[in-house]
């Protein structure tokens, strides 16, 4: 069966994160099954306009209450009355603000259910909106309950978040999906000239080993306690460095210096998400502390490319950082210590490591498998 299919977001192309990069997937994949689909998000200025599949709703910046957060102002009832006239089969709303109040409206006029995939754990951002984490989470509780309440159905990447909305007493049906990847963006061969160019740009040693984080820099992230780690570890012969950009980097570039490893740690800002698979190879060990991630793409971007991942324990890495096989789950400073000189000195390791996390990410998170899993999610409320 095909299907005509709406997927709304508050973010999208040009932005890059993870919402946009499962969207972009989920797009490419359900297309090359042969539904139509078409996005309704937001547009970087008041101007509303479209582009391609998608039409961009005029809206203003509010990154005080979130960052990179915008909301809609423009209310372009042509653009939705077109919409609504294409008369989508099933609505897969991805954001739970502005777009949410658009995906509503038109589903309500065109009679179609909405999907909902939940991609932000609102608990761990309370230092945006509440001054008491405890009134935070249960603000987030209460958010998420109201939201999903309005939905058929709900997708979450991990099992961890589907645990966690079953404590916010959600009664719609879950499903766990984990996001796709487009796997052949990070299986590019890159000679030993251009990464000995790039290392060289950062002024990387050619002996030093590079613990690499790609992602970005907030403070949900976690990224000091990974500083935490490098000051109280004196060996010299590793950098660690930090790909992408964020609200917490002017932060963490000055405690880096307070801590007195700022020749340690290198701060690439934002970088081409063409020029990323390249970037990977750089690194000899992916490595992370954040604890806030609903699925963490980017270390499955890291895996496929290669790297073992040391991470800081979280259910959503549960049978996806398999300890000893490919990479390590850490609980305390001197664990990661052990693991990560283990995989920077054993060399028959860290070969193994990577080579086993490779083919466990290409057997589990392609763009097909994804797109096949949302659709048949689809098929089901479409049909009932």
């Amino acid at each position: 069966m095909k299907m005509k299919i709406l997927i709304t977001t508050d973010w999208y192309l040009p932005v890059i994160n993870g919402v946009v990069t499962s969207v972009v997937n989920l797009t490419k994949g359900l297309t090359e099954m042969g539904h139509e689909v078409r996005i309704l998000t937001l547009s970087g200025s008041l101007y509303s306009y479209k582009k391609g599949q998608a039409v961009y709703i005029g809206s203003i910046g509010v990154g005080k209450i979130y960052p990179d957060a915008r909301m809609r102002m423009a209310l372009a009832h042509r653009y939705i009355y077109e919409l609504i006239q294409w008369h989508p089969d099933i609505i897969h709303s991805q954001c739970e603000f502005s777009t949410f109040y658009l995906a509503r409206k038109i589903a309500k006029a065109s009679h179609a259910p909405i999907v909902h995939t939940y991609h932000t754990v609102y608990e761990d951002y309370t230092h945006y909106f509440s001054p008491n984490i405890y009134f935070g989470k249960a603000v987030a509780a209460l958010f998420s309950r109201k939201i999903l309440d309005k939905t058929e159905a709900v997708i979450v990447p991990s099992e961890k978040i589907r645990a966690m909305l079953l404590t916010y007493g959600i009664t719609k049906p879950i499903a766990t999906i984990p996001s796709g990847l487009d796997l052949n963006r990070f299986m590019i061969t890159f000679t030993t000239a251009e990464l000995k160019k790039l290392r060289s740009e950062y002024g990387m040693k050619p002996d030093q080993k590079v613990l690499l984080y790609i992602g970005r820099l907030a403070e949900e992230k976690n990224i000091e306690e990974l500083f935490q780690l490098l000051a109280l570890w004196q060996r010299k012969d590793f950098v660690l460095l930090l790909v992408g950009d964020g609200p917490y980097r002017r932060e963490l570039e000055k405690t880096a210096q307070k801590m007195k490893i700022g020749n340690r740690v290198i701060f690439t800002g934002m970088v081409p998400p063409a020029e990323i698979a390249k970037y990977y190879r750089l690194g000899d060990v992916f490595v992370s502390a954040s604890q806030s991630e609903t699925q963490g793409l980017t270390y499955m971007e890291a895996m496929v490319s290669g790297l073992p991942v040391v991470a800081k324990a979280d259910p959503c890495l549960n049978d996806i950082v398999r300890d000893n096989e490919n990479g390590f789950q850490y609980h305390s400073f001197a664990e990661f210590k052990d693991r990560i000189e283990q995989i920077l000195t054993e060399d028959t390791l860290r070969h193994k490591l990577g080579q086993n996390a490779a083919i466990s990410v290409r057997e589990r998170f392609s763009v097909g498998r994804f797109s096949q899993d949302v659709a048949a999610l689809y098929g089901k409320l479409v049909n009932l």
